[in-house]
């Protein structure tokens, strides 16, 4: 991830249009009076070899002729041209480009596909100088604030607040028109094309930080490094709501998969995931989309989900609370004060429910005074005031005696207004006055259900994650021992016992299992377990069992599982000639009447790694519809999500007599197999299935799992890092044993009472300010950190209550390039003085230089002696601060 030179991509001094044309139609005659209608203020060069002037002013023949270095080229030449262009830019001191120009995906060479490209040969000649690319393929960029309209888009976009990015050339200009007829203005509209150098993920790093961008739009249609759009995504999505469309449904992964968890993790399914996870908001359609930019366009603070709809025909109401219903919304229940107060203002045959049905014959005041009623209402969060033309008084002016209560409000309105020509005015009314507006009554709900979604999955980033299971300890030598085995034998796939062995490694109750190589040991280790048991075939050509008649349950006694090993060896040799049976698994039948069965499993997606799946199980697995996914790694608190997703919640609950399950076993196990996701790179696909849930707790009763060949070299394929464990480290100190570790989601709790101990003056030296309590949305972004882009360490000691407590924190957060990291650190007023502050400081420092950091920053108030010793002894450079009342703390790293 790098946001290096992007500056000069979007912020440009001065530009060159390399290729510029009086050519009438050409992109270079179009980019460049783009950039003259746009009103661009710095020097702007055309470069063309065959004329000394383009469009009235001087032109130059090649980079080298420039009077000086451009912040930013525009390239729109042919594409055998690109390479040498930008090798030429980078040594004239350009930091920056657009390709425009498509076509780079074929030879540098051969001018065809295959062989090393010239898009490859393009970033070879930008990278020795960092020269920033956007493109090829792209239609360009659009700064209005900047002036800038590096593009060849057929207009202007208007400035605001949104910023808009996309891959699709076709659908940014769409776009761009159909904001330009709503009113709707763009703090950046960008296409990256190929996005060869430039991606997703630089992009959101930039204008995650860009105090011009209240909101990012995004149409995607492909994730090219997993990772680093997570991180990035994860970083904007705390600051600004991020809203995506992405194309490319087909579900090709699931067709190809041979687990059932792979066929049901589909890869849009995964995106959703991953998309939820990192706190952003998915819709669907263009349509969505558009609306999406609609209501962040006009967005005011979240209050909450409960929605009230104001209407004055009682069938467009229930339209939209039917919509609402649907999409999971929460209409809002109106309680006795609130009812009171719309009797006194409406006529007797009103609804007396939510939707809040005024009449048709309503005239201008009915609709002020319901509207004052609701926006004051305390069980209301939301109004969504609806309107269908009536002869009784013009649309216009119920919207221009209504609007200023709407704008003053500091609950969100949302409007529709039903019809044609008689409400278009109203509707132009409350854009201009900055309230969303919609044609239906089912796209208004759809556009509140987006803000109650996003909302959502903003809550969940800010939720304190539950307590860890502290007594998992995986038996990792077992687990590679068996993968060991496995590739000795050649095999993709692990028998039922060496995967029930692996299980166990990680805590999850199995039953007794034993393989064996013919009928007769068949016989004899049922004997041995005792009866009944479960009898399945063992071959590699041999995925589903069931679906050839490989599985026999209940057998209780010698003969019955003879009789059954017979039967499946010559259902075999009848249905699948060509497979090799190795032997038969022998299990003990469990006795879990009334339990349900679950499978949870892992697949493995394309992009972005391993993938949880939790959901109804059996062998009709892939036809029930009760199933979610997640990314790994999961905590406590995202386990309870994966199964509150998975619509088993009610199922579990218990009904009807039957007992609710064990949901902290099923939390549990779901953990367990987080953490084999990511402690085991050669786990490709696991099911467990059936899994047992009932009020006694959990049972694996089979599992399957693929191996997968680790290519050499892979660092990690999670796209979220998880726990660096192997940074833990045991130290003594002051006659105490200390543990020095990351910081985990788990740790809030353990924060929050940190700084609940803390002195006042601790907490004004810490944070610059007196603080009685740390907010529990704060507490959850310091606890649930980005280990790719920060770390906080803490130390931990042992206290009176026997719980290991939090004395110290030392944390440091990294720009997207790595060059600096700003760091904040704070030491338990019991232990100042013992030498902790510098173990932790110096453990830091160990950690950024290993990293490749290049200087750590800090600032401490002017009284904080104590502060400013401690850098001073670990090598920092202590000079002024920013204000009279600081220091500034810095130390060059390597």
């Amino acid at each position: 991830m790098s946001v290096r030179n992007l500056e000069a991509l979007f912020q440009p001094a001065s530009v060159a249009v390399i290729g510029a044309s009086d050519r009438e139609g050409s992109v270079g005659s179009v980019v460049l009076r783009n950039l003259k209608r746009g009103g661009f203020k710095g020097p702007l060069w055309p470069v063309n070899r065959r004329h000394a002037r383009v469009d009235g002013a001087q032109a130059w023949p090649d980079v080298q002729s420039l009077p000086q270095a451009p912040d930013l080229a525009v390239i729109c030449t042919p594409a055998s041209t690109v390479p040498g262009l930008i090798a030429e830019l980078g040594r004239k001191g350009t930091r920056a480009a657009i390709v425009l120009t498509a076509g780079l995906k074929q030879s540098a060479e051969t001018g065809k596909a295959g062989g090393p490209s010239l898009e490859q040969a393009m970033l070879d000649a930008a990278r020795p100088h960092l020269l920033r690319i956007l493109g090829p393929n792209c239609i360009g960029a659009l700064v209005p604030g900047a002036q800038l309209n590096a593009s060849f888009a057929p207009g202007n976009a208007e400035p605001g607040q949104l910023a808009f990015v996309t891959q699709s050339g076709a659908l940014a200009t769409a776009m761009l028109d159909w904001a330009n007829s709503r009113g709707i203005g763009f703090s950046h509209f960008i296409s990256l094309g190929d996005s060869a150098d430039v991606d997703f993920g630089d992009v959101l790093d930039y204008l995650a930080c860009d105090s011009g961008t209240r909101a990012i739009l995004m149409y995607m249609e492909s994730v090219k490094a997993a990772r680093k759009f997570m991180s990035a995504a994860r970083a904007a999505s705390r600051n600004k709501p991020v809203i995506v469309v992405k194309a490319g449904r087909a579900p090709d992964g699931a067709r190809a998969a041979a687990s059932h968890t792979g066929a049901l993790a589909g890869s849009d399914v995964v995106f959703d995931a991953a998309v939820r996870r990192a706190g952003m908001l998915r819709v669907d359609t263009l349509d969505a989309l558009f609306d999406a930019a609609e209501t962040l366009a006009h967005a005011r603070p979240w209050q909450g989900e409960r929605l009230a709809i104001l209407t004055n025909g009682g069938g467009a109401g229930v339209l939209a609370a039917d919509a609402l219903a649907l999409g999971g919304g929460r209409l809002a229940v109106l309680g006795e004060s609130s009812l009171v107060a719309l009797d006194q203002c409406l006529p007797a045959a009103w609804s007396h429910g939510n939707p809040i049905d005024i009449i048709g014959d309503a005239p201008v005041g009915r609709y002020q005074d319901a509207l004052r009623v609701l926006l004051a209402a305390p069980d209301v969060d939301a109004v969504l005031f609806m309107h269908a033309p009536t002869a009784i008084v013009p649309a216009r002016e119920i919207a221009q005696a209504c609007l200023p209560l709407m704008q003053e409000s500091a609950k969100p309105v949302l409007t529709c207004w039903l019809g044609g020509a008689a409400v278009a005015a109203a509707r132009t009314d409350c854009t201009a006055a900055g309230i969303a507006s919609y044609s239906t009554p089912e796209r208004a709900s759809a556009a509140w259900l987006q803000t109650v979604n996003h909302a959502r999955n903003q809550q969940a980033l800010q939720q304190l994650a539950g307590a860890a299971l502290d007594d998992l300890t995986p038996d990792q030598q077992t687990a590679q021992a068996l993968h060991a085995q496995a590739l000795l034998d050649g095999r993709e796939w692990l028998d039922a016992a060496p995967a029930q062995a692996l299980l166990q490694a990680y805590g999850i109750p199995t039953v007794a299992t034993v393989k064996v190589a013919d009928v007769d040991a068949a016989v004899a280790a049922a004997s041995q377990i005792g009866f009944p048991v479960a009898l399945k075939i063992i071959s590699p050509q041999i995925v589903h069992k069931s679906d050839v008649g490989g599985v026999a349950l209940g057998l209780a006694s010698a003969d019955a599982v003879r009789a059954a090993a017979v039967k499946m060896q010559q259902q075999v040799a009848r249905l699948l000639p060509q497979a090799v049976v190795l032997g038969f698994t022998v299990q003990a039948m469990a006795e879990r009447p009334g339990a349900h069965e679950l499978i949870v499993g892992i697949a493995t997606d394309a992009v972005f790694g391993p993938v949880l799946l939790l959901g109804e199980g059996g062998t009709a697995v892939e036809l029930r519809k009760n199933h979610a996914v997640a990314l790994p790694p999961l905590n406590a608190s995202l386990a309870r999500d994966l199964v509150a997703r998975s619509r088993l919640g009610p199922l579990l609950a218990g009904y009807r007599g039957r007992p609710a399950a064990d949901g902290a076993a099923l939390q549990a196990t779901l953990l367990k197999v987080s953490q084999m996701a990511c402690d085991l790179a050669w786990l490709g696909e696991l099911d467990i299935n059936p899994l047992l849930v009932d009020e006694h707790g959990v049972l694996a009763l089979d599992a399957r799992v693929r191996l997968r060949p680790v290519p050499v070299g892979e660092v990690s394929r999670l796209a979220i890092r998880p726990y660096p464990s192997a940074l833990e480290e045991q130290v003594a100190l002051a006659g105490s044993h200390l543990l020095l570790r990351p910081i985990r989601p788990e740790d809030g709790q353990r924060l929050m009472d940190f700084y609940a101990r803390a002195t006042p003056a601790d907490m004004r030296l810490r944070f610059f300010m007196v603080r009685r309590e740390v907010p529990h949305s704060e507490l959850a972004r310091y606890s649930q950190i980005d280990y790719d882009r920060e770390m906080t360490f803490i130390a931990q000691a042992p206290s009176a209550s026997g719980a290991p407590a939090m004395v110290a924190e030392v944390r440091a957060l990294c720009d997207p390039d790595n060059l600096q990291a700003e760091f904040a650190i704070q030491v338990a007023s019991s232990w100042q003085g013992k030498g902790l502050g510098r173990l932790l400081l110096d453990k830091m420092i160990r950690y950024l230089t290993a990293r490749g950091t290049k200087e750590v920053l800090g600032q401490c108030l002017h009284d904080n002696k104590g502060m400013a010793a401690l850098a001073r002894q670990a090598g920092f450079e202590v000079s002024a601060g920013p204000s009279s009342d600081t220091m500034a703390l810095r130390l060059l790293l390597g």
